[in-house]
């Protein structure tokens, strides 16, 4: 048995609503204790990157699986029960177009079938897909047995640049800026047309559980996803606003709520133009590992707090404590939350 009850989905989700528009007046902060409760097992494996395609459990068993697990926590605070689909992989966008998918190392890797020049490649949804196939028997499973108790997510569909140097290969897909720039738009406009392709198709058979979640695990009752382009750590401001900024406006525009998700250092060079985007709700900064924590990025937060975004503090739990006492001049005394029990699942602060 799940413990959160319809009356706790309903504050939680109007929560979550109201930091989107930025009306909560305080942050968002998901908490969720593991092992919390008792429960038998049914033995058969989580849904993980390693077994997502293993046709051997069928999708109810998959399902029950997860109910087992989502029954051992405890939701507090902003936190929901919810499912997270990145299991098949960061941009299956690509395998939905015919990319294979590879999980044999225990991690999810996707690979074209056969290496093609760029003005050969045009990537198309494909509904039939035996990936997207999988997803929607789960979701389908999902939908019956929780009836919008829990929130199932999106799967990470990847960023329209990041599909683009999966199919046509990273190192080729940065020669092409130089030697093909109008196929990159060409094939970037294509992906970007298949990317809305499947989310409208997912999104609509997840439409009766009320509402949207993805890897973020940031709710949402409209359209929402985490907008991200990995491959622009590799290029310059110029090629950036030539080849990414106009696919991340579209975004901001045909969604109704997104945020960015600025992975490493090397992305810190397009803040500026990532921050000019007048419909991208908030900005979610990944520093990496071995780079300093949070606390020690507040050049990075308070950029995107002067431009009126929401942001995703990561981090251990004193370190968004220390974030939040410096956005906001005010000391937040931290205190003991049991780590070996106590997971944050997610730190978000509201930056208005």
């Amino acid at each position: 048995m799940i413990h959160f009850s319809k009356e706790q989905m309903k504050q939680v989700q109007q929560n979550h609503l109201r930091w989107w528009e930025g009306t909560l007046e305080r942050p968002l902060v998901k908490v969720t204790i593991e092992d919390m409760y008792a429960v038998n097992g049914s033995g058969v494996p989580v849904l993980s990157q390693k077994n997502c395609m293993d046709l051997r459990w069928t999708p109810q068993q998959v399902i029950d699986a997860l109910d087992d697990a989502l029954s051992r926590q405890a939701y507090l605070g902003d936190a929901f029960p919810m499912v997270n689909f990145d299991a098949f992989g960061p941009g299956v966008l690509a395998a939905f177009c015919g990319a294979r998918l590879d999980n044999s190392s225990g991690a999810v890797w996707f690979f074209p079938e056969k290496e093609l020049p760029i003005n050969e490649i045009h990537p198309i949804y494909d509904p039939r897909n035996s990936v997207v196939q999988r997803i929607k028997d789960l979701y389908r499973a999902g939908l019956e047995k929780w009836q919008g108790q829990v929130i199932m997510g999106l799967p990470d569909l990847g960023g329209v640049m990041d599909v683009a140097a999966v199919l046509r290969g990273s190192e080729n897909l940065l020669m092409d800026l130089y030697d093909e720039p109008e196929e990159v738009i060409r094939l970037a406009a294509e992906i970007q047309q298949a990317w809305y392709d499947a989310y409208s198709d997912l999104a609509a058979l997840l439409a009766p559980q009320g509402g949207y979640t993805h890897w973020s695990g940031l709710f949402s009752k409209e359209p929402s996803y985490v907008i991200q382009c990995d491959f622009s750590y590799m290029i310059s401001s110029p090629m950036f606003r030539q080849f990414v900024l106009d696919t991340l406006r579209t975004d901001t525009e045909r969604l109704a709520h997104t945020i960015y998700h600025l992975d490493g250092i090397g992305e810190l060079k397009h803040l500026d133009d990532i921050l000019s985007l007048e419909k991208l709700n908030a900005v979610q900064w990944v520093f990496g590992d071995g780079q300093p924590p949070a606390e020690e990025w507040m050049d990075v937060y308070d950029r995107i707090a002067a431009a009126g975004k929401q942001m995703m503090i990561c981090g251990t739990p004193e370190s968004y404590l220390k974030v939040l006492g410096k956005l906001h001049n005010t000391p937040y005394a931290s205190h003991s939350m049991g780590k070996d029990q106590l997971a944050l699942a997610q730190q978000i602060i509201a930056a208005r």
